[in-house]
């Protein structure tokens, strides 16, 4: 038995009563079944309404193939309940579906560009559209186009179409699937869609969409808007963050993009004279670490442990170590994963990778190299002094 569907006829009704005609167990729940109801299945792309039922939160709202509505909760009901939707979600999908027939209409009007479909999300809204491209200057031509519409406050009109000669008299951007007891929704004069969705009265009540985003998706552009209550939070959202920023550098929200331009360039400047300025310390550091190292046959073996010291920045030392000549650097850092870090002169003769090999089982690490640099990490911080140990004692034996 189809249920009969008091949001067909008035999307704002929130509250109704009805007779329940089934309640069907399911899986520890229970399926009710009511004459009539103002709980909107999920269907055409928008999710289903929430609410009560009966003091009840219902869990999910389905529509079978006959028309008939089901509400699930957690507990049987009987007699007449009385339902009441959750205004705040109706009202958001109201203006997200008739949003949506306003900017596919406008994409057809304007680049004569096919909806192929659309998804009504927790926080965003896409229509997917048959087009080659998507510019910067045809999303404004969109967004002046929808909102002059949206000014115009025309209404929105519905009209039921028993028969496929009688759908014919509505020029549909896109035909439906079925040919009888069509509901078609019109902006009028403006835009004519098959829809059984819920829809505000008037397009003025939409107050506002925003383009957000568009991307390449298949073989035609996604695009993601927000409209009404979203877009004005957006807004109030983007505003409040634009203001605090502006505030905080003492200019004006106009002005952040080009202030953002020229601190990125200072930004990259800095970070260049910062990497010269840590090269020339670290050259001098290694100069010093060489300078008081342990000689052996004429070769210096500068060994330490780091702690709180990037690995990176080790490295770097290890290698500018090495560059001074006749030294070799065996380098450890300290942490829950410990590593280990070689490097030699080119005119030392002493191979890194054998040695590394040798000394990683000790921090239970994995790692390589070549005889002129290797390195390694492990999860055995408790083994690193022996290791060091390990390798120092290696480079001496190689060194005779």
């Amino acid at each position: 038995m189809a249920t009969v569907k008091l949001f067909a006829a008035d999307a704002y009704q929130t509250q109704f009563e009805a007779a329940v005609v089934a309640c069907l167990p399911v899986n520890g729940q229970f399926d009710v079944i009511l004459d009539q109801t103002c709980f909107y299945a999920e269907a055409g792309g928008q999710p289903s309404d929430a609410g009560t039922l009966g003091g009840q939160s219902v869990l999910a709202v389905e529509i079978d193939g006959d028309g008939t509505i089901r509400h699930r909760v957690a507990a049987p009901l009987s007699g007449r309940v009385t339902g009441e939707i959750d205004w705040a979600r109706r009202l958001d999908h109201m203006e997200q579906h008739t949003g949506q027939h306003l900017l596919s209409g406008a994409f057809e009007r304007l680049y004569d560009a096919e909806t192929l479909s659309w998804h009504l999300g927790a926080d965003r809204c896409t229509v997917d559209l048959e087009m080659a491209e998507f510019t910067g200057a045809q999303v404004e031509a969109i967004e002046a186009e929808v909102n002059r519409v949206i000014r115009s406050g025309l209404p929105v009109l519905f009209h039921l179409a028993e028969t496929e000669a009688e759908l014919s008299a509505y020029p549909l951007r896109k035909p439906p699937k079925v040919t009888e007891q069509i509901r078609v929704v019109e902006i009028q004069g403006y835009d004519w869609s098959a829809c059984a969705g819920t829809h505000v009265s008037n397009i003025g009540e939409l107050g506002l969409l925003k383009i957000k985003s568009w991307e390449k998706h298949k073989k035609g552009v996604r695009v993601d808007f927000l409209v009404g209550g979203r877009a004005l939070r957006d807004y109030q959202s983007l505003d409040l963050v634009t203001r605090e920023a502006a505030r905080a550098l003492s200019i004006g929200q106009m002005e952040l993009a080009g202030w953002t331009g020229r601190a990125q360039e200072e930004i990259s400047g800095l970070r260049k004279q910062v990497k010269l300025m840590q090269e020339k310390l670290l050259e001098l550091e290694a100069t010093d670490l060489v300078a008081g190292a342990h000689v052996q046959n004429g070769v210096r073996i500068v060994a330490e442990i780091w702690a709180g010291r990037p690995a990176d920045e080790v490295r770097l030392l290890a290698a500018k170590v090495a560059s001074v000549g006749g030294a070799v650097a065996v380098f450890g850092t300290r942490g829950a994963m410990p590593n280990l870090i070689l490097y030699r002169s080119t005119d030392v003769r002493a191979d890194m990778g054998t040695l590394l090999k040798e000394a990683l089982p000790l921090i239970g690490g994995k790692g390589g190299g070549s005889p002129v640099q290797a390195q390694g990490g492990g999860s055995k911080p408790e083994g690193l002094e022996s290791a060091m140990e390990l390798l120092v004692r290696g480079v001496l034996g190689q060194l005779g």
